[in-house]
């Protein structure tokens, strides 16, 4: 047996060779076929990229110039003036509470309004040590406490602001603080809710006094009044009938006297006796002259002057007390408070912010106020805001929603002045006269009705507002500003371009312009609509022109 040969059995035939498949054949075809197909499409691909000179010199060369054409259009055109403003409340202020006369009692007790609260007239804005601080309508500040006497404009602002409450507070005319102004005051704290302020202890005190002092003056009018009617209230009528019975008494006393003397010479008296009788007849005539004297004195008036004096002594001293007592009174009077009030010149109000806390004391300002009404404060250059007008109306933007303004003031500019936040679009804020603010103008715009969702987002937003200052009013026909030619006579042409390609010049007559278009209508009764093509400049040429797009910024 040899090495590396099979062994066949002996007797059998050998077995045939297995025979070759003939898909291994194709296989090797097909593979042979894709390598040619592959390198004829690489051969053609890369006898595009090798140019000749001649046709990568045709392929760079220029296009031939021809005409650039743009469709006149049917478009409603407006020119704007386009600002950002800030939008606030209008007229913020401080408000602040005169405390002088409180000193170290000036401590928040309650009523702390709450951010976005509103201030009206009437209405309390604090609370300080228990009593209320009372919002008014005015603009003069609260300098002084108001009481019974006291004039001045600050009463006249008072009897005025009462009015505006329908509070009657006296003569509207008069700057005098009266009692009926004191009576309106009164009443102004009954609708706030409070009590009158009080009268201070010494006021009170002075009143009781007063009062004391009167009292003791109508008893010494009293006491003057009897001495002066016992000194002067002439004689009973017992003593006059005394009186005049002494004086019958005594002329009988002389007629029988008389009598004794005229008989004594019929009875034959001695000389003596006869002396005697008439010396008798004598007294008796006497006694007669004194009981007619003393008679006559009790007709006589008695001398009161020291009385009556007193009398007069008394009454001063009544009226003067009744004078001292009424003065007390008008310091009891209700006043008002120069820590109770204050005024502010618009009302309502709106609270900004608050700077104070209960418990606390006040310090300064209390609180940040403003008017209720939103308001846009933006400001433009001197030729922008030449073309406004009050009255003029316009949208702000604000997160793709469009709200309607109106401009309620404009206020020109100074040197160095201009509103913060706002600007004129376009203008290069931060140099020349925009940055120092000369020449430019302050402008105030009024939303229109707001849902409080708006009025929460625009609040403190600064926003874009658009303000048309003319416009066509509808849709006119238009074409760019670069279709416009000048003809020999200063006419305006377009050239309209035709189906045959052939162009003719057309003379029209210009309207507005806003927007990189011009308002065209055809003079002269020459043909021009709506589709109609106009050339605005040639491919190639060196004044070629593209066409403007819509966006472009407003002229």
């Amino acid at each position: 047996m040899t090495a590396g040969h099979d062994l066949v059995p002996t007797g059998s035939a050998p077995e045939p060779e297995p025979r070759r498949s003939w898909r291994t054949g194709n296989r090797t075809l097909a593979v042979l076929a894709g390598v040619a197909a592959v390198s004829l499409v690489a051969g053609l691909g890369l006898s595009r990229l090798v140019l000749n000179p001649a046709e990568a010199a045709a392929r760079t060369a220029p296009p031939e110039a021809g005409p650039i054409t743009v469709p006149v259009e049917s478009r409603e055109l407006s020119n704007d003036v386009t600002v950002r403003g800030d939008v606030v409340f209008d007229d913020a202020v401080d408000l602040r509470v005169e405390t002088a006369d409180l000193g170290e009692r000036a401590v928040v007790t309650g009523q702390v309004p709450t951010v976005g609260a509103t201030l009206d007239a009437g209405s309390v804005a604090l609370e300080i040590a228990g009593r209320p601080v009372l919002v008014l309508p005015g603009g003069l500040p609260t300098y002084r406490t108001l009481g019974l006497g006291v004039s001045g404009p600050d009463v006249l602002q008072l009897k005025a602001a009462l009015g505006a409450l329908g509070i009657g507070a006296g003569d509207a005319t008069s700057d005098v603080y009266d009692t009926a102004t004191a009576a309106g005051v009164v009443e102004l704290y009954r609708r706030a809710g409070y009590p009158v302020p009080p009268p201070s202890d010494e006021a009170s005190e002075a009143v009781t006094a007063a009062e004391r002092a009167v009292r003791s003056a109508e008893a010494e009018v009293t006491a003057a009044e009897g001495a002066l009617a016992s000194a002067g209230g002439g004689s009973g009528g017992a003593q006059v009938a005394a009186a005049d019975a002494a004086v019958r008494s005594a002329e009988r006393a002389v007629t029988v006297a008389q009598v004794e003397l005229d008989s004594c010479a019929a009875e034959g008296c001695t000389a003596g006796e006869s002396a005697r009788r008439q010396a008798a007849v004598d007294d008796a005539r006497d006694a007669v002259g004194v009981a007619q004297a003393e008679r006559a004195a009790l007709d006589a008036a008695p001398d009161t002057s020291g009385q009556r004096a007193s009398l007069t002594a008394a009454r001063d001293g009544l009226a003067d007390a009744r004078e001292a007592l009424e003065d007390a009174r008008q310091d009891t009077v209700v006043a008002l408070p120069a820590s109770e009030v204050v005024f502010l010149e618009t009302l309502p109000r709106r609270v900004d912010a608050v700077s104070v806390r209960r418990g606390g004391t006040v310090e300064g300002s209390v609180m940040s106020v403003s008017g209720a009404t939103l308001q846009v404060v933006a400001t433009a250059d001197r030729a922008d805001a030449a073309l406004l007008a009050v009255g003029a109306t316009g949208t702000a933007l604000l997160d793709d929603q469009e709200i309607g303004v109106t401009v309620s003031a404009i206020e020109a500019g100074t040197a160095g002045g201009g509103a913060a936040g706002g600007g004129s679009e376009g203008s290069e804020e931060g140099s020349g006269d925009a940055a120092s603010g000369t020449g430019r103008s302050t402008v105030t715009l009024l939303p229109g009705e707001l849902t409080p969702e708006q009025v929460a987002a625009l609040q403190g937003a600064n926003v874009r507002v658009r303000i048309p200052v003319s416009s066509t009013a509808g849709s006119v026909l238009a074409v760019p500003l670069a279709a416009l030619t000048a003809g020999p006579g200063g006419e305006s042409r377009v050239e309209v371009m035709g189906e045959d390609g052939a162009t003719a010049l057309v003379e029209v007559e210009t309207g507005l312009a806003a927007g990189g278009y011009v308002e065209v209508s055809p003079a002269d009764g020459s043909a021009l609509a709506e589709g109609d093509l106009v050339v605005i400049g040639a491919t190639g040429a060196d004044d070629a022109t593209d066409a403007p797009d819509d966006e472009d910024a407003d002229a």
